[in-house]
């Protein structure tokens, strides 16, 4: 498709789940789009989505296949943006990248918009990183708290859905659902994705374990923390938990900070605040679950409460589309910062 107008936009991933999510951000949000490549790998390439009501054929990745596109935004994996996004960059795309490969690097900005818009300035390899997605969600929470108080550790517990794994974790948890349901037993070959059964279960790991004993993912929440909040000396410590819930990840999160915390402040700090929404009303069952936010693209926060352990700290409880917020919308959101 092309117009007189806007910027010429890549997805690379196109057809994977978090791909299909940015097309519908870009439409939804009404993104400028003079013209939009669709990129994946060979064999989906012919594949056709509809885009602003024209018919857009997938064609396949190569390293030639960013000239004269403006913005690219990646979300095919760790392998593949280590192999392609140099390339594009080198193009002269600004490359908006959802895996982990950069998000470490020291010359790639680490951004939430609602967070810290101004690092997409300093881009010297013309790569932003999209954060982990349980990072996204729990500093959405975290953020305007840290503005009154000043944050200073995080304890959080995460329970995440299965979509994290992508359409296989999906798969895993819809079949052991039908057996149990069929009055079957959960075999071995039916955990591909997951080392133990799902359904009916919670599995203590994300990711592969660490020789510290924490899994990358739990690492994740300390690192990206430190680098989006400018934070090099934050205290992190975090167990994530996988759960049998198709979509939406919740943290439950004790955060201590420098000053003294007052519950009522912290809420009203909510209302205001863009991309997160306060549902705090627990003696009339008023609290965010997954199902509240599963296709919604803001957060929501709850059980909001003084911690009865630590000084200065609040826990509270927070829930996210780690699909949108967690990725597609949030680097939809960068790109309009580029824009």
């Amino acid at each position: 498709m092309s117009a007189t107008s806007g910027k010429h936009l890549a997805i690379v991933g196109a057809t994977g789940a978090v791909g299909q999510e940015i097309l519908d951000c870009l439409e939804r949000r009404n993104f400028p789009v003079s013209e939009l490549t669709l990129l994946a790998s060979a064999r989906s390439a012919g594949k056709e989505f509809t885009f602003r009501g024209t018919l857009i054929k997938v064609k396949e990745l190569t390293h030639d296949a960013f000239a004269g596109i403006d913005i690219a935004l990646f979300s095919a994996g760790g392998g593949i943006s280590k192999e392609f996004a140099p390339s594009a960059a080198a193009a002269g795309c600004v490359v908006i990248d959802n895996s982990s490969c950069f998000r470490m690097d020291e010359d790639v900005p680490l951004v939430v918009p609602e967070i810290n818009p101004e690092a997409i300035q300093n881009r010297p390899r013309n790569i932003i990183a999209n954060p982990n997605c349980t990072s996204i969600i729990t500093l959405m929470a975290l953020y305007p708290l840290h503005k009154l108080y000043g944050l200073k550790s995080i304890i959080a517990s995460s329970y995440q859905a299965v979509s994290g794994s992508g359409a296989q974790g999906i798969a895993e948890l819809q079949e052991q659902i039908k057996v149990l349901g069929s009055g079957g037993e959960i075999t071995a070959e039916m955990q591909n994705i997951y080392p133990h059964q799902i359904v009916s279960n919670v599995i203590p790991q994300v990711d592969a374990f660490t020789d510290n004993g924490y899994t990358k993912e739990e690492l994740k929440m300390l690192n990206e923390s430190r680098k989006i909040l400018n934070l090099p000396e934050l205290k992190v410590t975090c167990t994530c938990v996988r759960v049998p819930v198709y979509r939406s990840h919740s943290v439950s999160v004790t955060a201590q900070f420098d000053q003294p915390v007052h519950v009522s402040e912290a809420r009203a700090a909510f209302a205001s605040y863009p991309g997160i929404d306060a549902k705090d009303d627990p003696g009339n069952n008023l609290y965010p679950v997954p199902l509240d936010t599963t296709g919604k693209d803001n957060c929501l926060v709850g059980r909001i409460r003084k911690d009865m352990v630590f000084d200065n700290a609040l826990t509270l409880w927070v829930v996210g589309d780690q699909v949108l917020k967690g990725a597609a919308l949030n680097a939809v959101q960068i790109a309009e910062l580029v824009e």
